[in-house]
């Protein structure tokens, strides 16, 4: 059996009373891409800190491909490339005296690939760091960590203010390193991004881990969206196990479905429906479901910034 890219085991972070962390049971198997999602202080960054060494674990261990995050930690860096939501770099310094700089830490780098990083992400290297926006300056961070193609990449919300473009770009970056046999470890605001990237995802809360699966493991999470379409006004459906919620509009009825739709398919038998049409929930449905927009706009704003914003911080 592989070594897995990442495994936590009862892994856990206590400040003073505070749990950021608590028992985190996780493996990340070699080539596969994990999402890692939850609001604001529900422990992504506190597992990414523990996962680079960063921060020492009140309780439980982590691996990097067998090598022990505290006691190993070189060890395990070998393995990883990290980016960050914040790019801290050297003003003074071009973006290519950067990346030289960032590939010798690294120690090894696909000097083709980077060229070709720098075309993809549209990054002029001859201009100093003091004179890229933000997202020119997050740019040069993927380019570092992709260009060394390491075994694992850990991303912590990495397009921070890149555009859509941009962000295209980045997506076809990390398919090819997942086709390439790299892990990916991603943390990201964007709930879109998560979804068309990802093998796995995982949910946080209030420092557990409470979900953990792929998004069609994920989906009793929240409720089928079904539309109806008869010749005549719909039947009574609300009464029929699972059905969560109805609205008729003339001859059509929308419905909402938890569990399985075996009980709706008989409640319509010898009912004159003229269409069906469902959809399963995407992850920003699934998401909500599990903490309630209550919950997440209190903690993140508007509904405008969950998706792009800060849904997922």
């Amino acid at each position: 059996m592989a070594t897995p890219a990442i495994r936590a085991v009862g892994l856990g972070k206590r400040y003073g009373k505070f749990h950021a962390l608590r028992d985190l049971d996780l493996e990340v198997a070699p080539g596969e891409v994990v999402g890692y999602l939850g609001p604001n202080g529900a422990g992504k960054t506190t597992t990414i800190r523990l996962l680079l060494g960063f921060a020492h674990p009140t309780s439980g261990r982590a691996e990097i491909f067998g090598h022990d995050c505290q006691r190993r930690k070189t060890q395990a860096h070998r393995h990883l490339a990290y980016v960050p939501g914040e790019a801290n770099l050297w003003p003074e310094l071009t973006g290519a005296e950067t990346l030289y700089l960032l590939g010798r830490v690294q120690g090894r780098v696909d000097a083709a690939y980077r060229g070709e990083l720098v075309e993809r992400f549209s990054l002029d290297p001859s201009k100093k760091v003091r004179a890229y926006s933000k997202g020119n300056r997050q740019k040069v961070l993927l380019i570092a960590a992709l260009m060394s193609r390491p075994d694992l990449l850990v991303l912590d919300e990495p397009t921070s203010g890149l555009d859509p473009l941009m962000e295209q770009a980045f997506r076809l970056s990390v398919a090819e390193a997942r086709d390439a046999g790299q892990s990916v470890f991603l943390s990201s605001h964007i709930l879109s991004e998560v979804e068309a990237l990802c093998d796995r995802v995982g949910i946080l809360r209030e420092g557990r881990l409470v979900e953990m699966g792929t998004l069609r493991q994920m989906r009793h999470l929240a409720e089928l969206a079904v539309e109806l379409t008869f010749d005549r006004p719909p039947p009574d459906l609300a009464r029929v196990p699972g059905v969560t919620r109805v609205v008729v509009d003339g001859h059509r009825a929308l419905l909402g479905v938890r569990g399985p739709i075996q009980p709706l398919l008989d409640a319509l038998s010898g009912t004159n429906v003229q269409e069906f049409l469902s959809r399963e929930p995407s992850l920003e449905e699934l998401f909500l479901a599990h903490y309630g927009p209550d919950e997440v706009e209190r903690d993140e704003g508007s509904p405008e910034q969950l998706t792009r914003q800060r849904a997922l911080a």
